[in-house]
This record gives structure tokens, sequence and C-alpha cells, in this order.
């Protein structure tokens, strides 16, 4: 895959080295508007004087940074530290292309190692998708090494398995059945939001006698699209990818080449289309409603089926603390 090279800028402007750094967001998730930003997410390694103290600071580094075309300045950056301890998220330029012709417009959120490591073992579905997105920015050999630890066994229990991927168990990694919840929760804020749609600026209805004035007033309507809907089935199809294989897939077009949905692609092409072809109308509500309904059983019945583990193993967590042990002290100024 051909990677901007302006997309490394923010990788080397970073204060502190990096583990990784992989692309996140609509380009993850399979799609990207022509002018959606690149979300980079990551681990970081912060120096030994930094973290043995009472006071651990840049636990969370958060950067953004907009390149012009064809510029070799380092950009306009915009630098913030974030302590606390969750993430917060936000034709197509595919994350595949070399160029994109416009300004370059990334943001990039990485946590300290140990912060990160936690995070994975809290079961959170955010950090599983950064850490094994395939769209690589940065990378390192402690990178793999994660990614090998975290990695389970190759299973399925969906109904037609591939021979290779009989549902045959697993040794233990850091994805167990209780990431069910993660994405559980995850779809049902993302259904509130589209369900709520998002305000809309119109022209009022008016009568030039009666209202006495010379152009329409302005009001607000709330309006259905398309983007929160995308992410309510790619969080519902990823959720139970994993709980019936193991396998930490974010990219709802693959997904769906195994789902077969076939509403998903006219979805995904109204939303690139633009904001006037992204609107749903209220007709629509029933259908998608009782899929989102639908694919919540699913869900609940692929984690009651799982071979997945309770909890990672005691092995696993030791892989963990030893890989951190090691890069920090490699890192100890």
């Amino acid at each position: 895959m051909a990677i901007d090279p302006r997309r490394h800028r923010i990788v080397a402007a970073q204060t502190y080295p990096l583990l990784f750094a992989t692309l996140s967001g609509a380009h993850l998730y399979g799609f990207p508007s022509p002018d959606s930003d690149f979300d980079l997410r990551g681990a970081h390694v912060l120096p030994l004087d930094a973290v043995v103290g009472l006071d651990v600071r840049d636990e969370t580094v958060q950067q953004s940074m907009i390149v012009p075309p064809h510029d070799e300045s380092e950009g306009r950056a915009r630098h913030s530290v974030r302590a606390e301890h969750g993430i917060q998220a936000g034709g197509a330029q595919g994350p595949d292309a070399p160029y994109q012709s416009g300004a370059l417009e990334m943001d990039i959120v990485s946590h300290d190692v140990r912060k990160f490591f936690g995070l994975l073992l809290k079961k959170n579905g955010y950090v599983l998708e950064q850490l094994f997105s395939p769209l690589i920015v940065h990378t390192t050999p402690e990178h793999e090494e994660l990614k090998e630890i975290c990695c389970p066994k190759r299973f399925d229990t969906s109904p037609n398995p591939p021979p290779e991927r009989g549902g045959e168990g697993m040794r233990n990694g850091i994805v167990t059945k209780h990431h069910s919840r993660h994405y559980f929760g995850f779809t049902e804020t993302q259904w509130k939001l589209f369900l709520k749609g998002e305000p809309e600026t119109v022209a009022a209805v008016w009568d030039r006698q009666t209202d006495g004035a010379d152009t329409a007033p302005l009001q607000s309507k709330y309006v259905r699209r398309v983007k929160p809907l995308l992410y309510v089935y790619r969080v519902l199809l990823a959720g139970i990818h994993l709980m019936r294989t193991g396998e930490v897939h974010a990219n709802l077009v693959t997904l769906n080449e195994e789902s077969c949905l076939p509403y998903l692609a006219d979805l995904v092409a109204r939303k690139l289309a633009g904001p006037e072809k992204s609107k749903l109308e209220d007709a629509d509500l029933a259908f998608h409603e009782s899929e989102y309904q639908r694919l919540r059983g699913e869900l609940q019945a692929a984690h009651e089926a799982s071979q997945l583990p309770e909890l990672p193993s005691e092995e696993t967590r030791a892989a963990l603390n030893d890989l951190i042990v090691r890069v920090r002290l490699r890192n100890r100024a």
C-alpha cells in the first residue's frame, strides 16, 4: 500500500518514540469522504524518569497538523496533552491512494504503552482495532510482537467456516467473549445519535404580508443522515465477526462480503456523495430499526456461542508486562 509521505510528518513530529501508528476512523472503516481527516492512533513510550515518580505526565498525547499540498515545511501543528483514561473517537480518497491533492489534515492520539496495554486488558474495542489496523503508518518489531501476544488462535463458529478455520478451540490472547460489551455499547450510542439526527438550517415558511419581512427567516430542523447508521452496521458486523472468529476486522465493506447485506453498498455510496444525498427519509426508519434489532440478536447469539476465553490468561498478562519492561528500559532517558 502506497502511503502519502506527508502522513509521516506527524509521526516524525512526536516528542516520544512510537511503538506504532495506524490509520483509524473513516479510512479504516471503509467509507472515507473526499474531505475526511486522517485519524492516526498509536502507542508511545515514555522515558523512565517520566513514569517512576508520583505524577505521570503525557500518558495521552494528541497532535493535529495540516500539511499543505506539495509543501516541504512541517505543516501547521497544534499540540495538546490529555490525561484522561478514555478514548474519544470523531469518488472517496482511499487510504491506499499515494497522494491527496489538497491540504492533508491529520491528527494523532497516542497512549503510553502502559496505559495502552491496560486498555487492551479492559476489553476496549477501540484500541483493539487500532492495534490490528492494516493501515500502518509507523511500525516496530515490538508492534508485531504485541499483535502476536494479543492474537488468539484462529477458529470460526460462523455457520459455514472455511476448512482451515474450524471451531477447534484456541490459545489465549487478549480477545475475550466479553469484548461484545464494547460493541453492544458503541452501537447503542450510535443508534441513539442516528435517531436524534443533526440540526440543519433551512428557510422557514413565511408570508411577506403577514410577516412583514423581505426574506424568509431561518430555522433549524433535525435530519437523519447515513453516517451514524453506517457506524451502527459497522460496529455490529465487526462484533459478530470477532465473536465468531476471534479476528479483528473494522472495514465495513470487507465485513459485508461475509454478511451480504444488500443495502449497505447504497448507504456507503450515499455517504460518499455528500450531505444532500446522505439524508434518510422517515419511511426508511422502520426497516433500519428492524435490521438493527436483528443484528443485535445475532451479536448476542455469537457471544453466547463464542469459544473465546472469559479472561486473558496469566501468560498473556506476563508477556505484556515483559514487553513493557523491555521497551521502557530501552528508553531510559
